[in-house]
């Protein structure tokens, strides 16, 4: 495998596009012109460390991975199909940490050089002309530096690509509250909710504001009127940027992260007071997605927030990604439309007892985890084996594979 990566990489070289050749593209938020004082440094730009970041880059974007991993100590590194392989014999050896520091500090906008130097860790987003844009963590382990960058995608897609169930496509037409989106990192939650903002835009005259850090997928104004906001530059934190955005008569709402308490209680009161709102947890199931919420805040605010935690919820979907037959990745889901059970759980903090609520509202569009790996199992996407080692109650699909 890693020789045939090696050739693969030789054969990209030929074909990459030139640091000295002008760019027909006009500059974006993420990359400035390179007449801008400050500015990050852009992909025609003679800094030879910017040029070894671009040319990893080339390589993550030929051989069509989703990361670049650089590690002190080891060779620079990109995951295919959720597998890391090293691009050592093409890009040189173990790299240094002052390589990677080096490298990648230039990509980084003024705002996060300065959270580096400040806090040792940065997160910005970064656009190579002739690439694409990419998602830039760049921090330390073991008193060294390292980065994680992710590739993002040029478009958000479709609704239909992702091989959801199509009941979580009524998410985008539900008038008002909450939805929470969970999963594991890297589960594709982002993914999952720029697809359902791009239904809306496709469909529905509304605006959207979007909040996010760095902004992953950029939406064009379709039918909705859409604007971003990127934490850093457009605004200085998640609770800022949301107060700011319930002053400007947005219908829908996506808050890419949420963080901190303050910012739970502001999208919870969104949610509760006539908006439509996406936000993401990393959590594993519906129920500790509700839970993390209230855990979240101080034991004596605890009950208040479950309150109104129970009044502005209107659905809960988790997903995680599974090994597709024949390769690549393919989502299962479990989705809690919530209702008058489901909001008395949350009031008592009686989660555990969300699971039943999901069976009980199926004809509202719930479905379980159970039920989203037995149809993959059926449609011969997902291996019968994968499925039950992923399953939260394995008995109850066997059943449905059985049924």
């Amino acid at each position: 495998m890693s020789d045939e990566l090696d050739a693969l990489v030789n054969e990209l070289h030929a074909g990459l596009p030139s640091r000295d050749q002008p760019s027909r593209d006009q500059p974006s938020r993420d990359q400035p012109s390179r007449a801008a004082p400050g500015a990050p440094a852009s992909a025609d730009a003679v800094d030879p460390h910017v040029a070894r970041l671009n040319d990893w880059l080339g390589a993550l974007v030929g051989l069509n991975g989703s990361d670049l991993l650089l590690v002190a100590g080891a060779p620079p590194s990109i995951r295919v199909d959720g597998v890391v392989m090293p691009l050592a014999a093409v890009h040189g050896g173990s790299l240094g940490g002052e390589e990677i520091a080096d490298a990648v500090l230039p990509a980084l906008a003024p705002h996060a050089r300065r959270a580096y130097r400040n806090l040792g860790i940065a997160d910005a987003s970064y656009r190579v002309q002739g690439l694409g844009r990419f998602r830039i963590n760049l921090h330390h382990e073991r008193g060294r530096p390292g980065a994680a960058i992710r590739r993002l995608p040029s478009t958000a897609p479709r609704f239909q690509s992702l091989n959801l169930p199509a009941s979580v496509e009524a998410l985008t037409s539900l008038p008002r509250g909450l939805v929470l989106v969970g999963g594991p990192t890297g589960s594709g939650k982002t993914t999952t909710v720029a697809a359902l903002v791009n239904e809306i835009n496709h469909r529905d005259a509304r605006h959207i504001i979007t909040i996010e850090d760095p902004i992953e997928y950029e939406h064009p104004h379709r039918k909705c009127v859409i604007e971003q906001i990127e934490i850093g530059i457009d605004a200085p934190d998640f609770p800022t940027a949301l107060r700011a955005a319930l002053r400007q008569a947005p219908d829908v709402i996506v808050v890419g992260e949420m963080r901190d308490p303050e910012t739970m209680q502001i999208a919870v009161a969104a949610g509760e007071t006539g908006h439509l709102v996406f936000s993401s947890l990393h959590t594993p199931d519906v129920a500790t997605t509700v839970a993390r919420i209230a855990d979240s805040f101080p034991a004596e605010r605890q009950n208040t927030i479950r309150q109104e935690l129970s009044m502005a919820l209107a659905a809960v979907l988790t997903q995680t990604l599974m090994p597709r037959t024949g390769g690549g990745l393919i989502p299962a889901a479990e989705l809690l439309m919530v209702g008058y059970g489901a909001r008395q759980h949350v009031r008592k903090n009686a989660t555990h007892h969300l699971h039943q609520e999901i069976t009980i509202t199926r004809k509202q569009g719930s479905f379980t985890l159970e039920e989203s790996l037995a149809e993959l199992v059926k449609r011969e996407l997902v291996d019968r084996k994968d499925a039950l080692a992923r399953a939260v109650h394995p008995e109850e699909l066997e059943r449905l594979l059985t049924a």
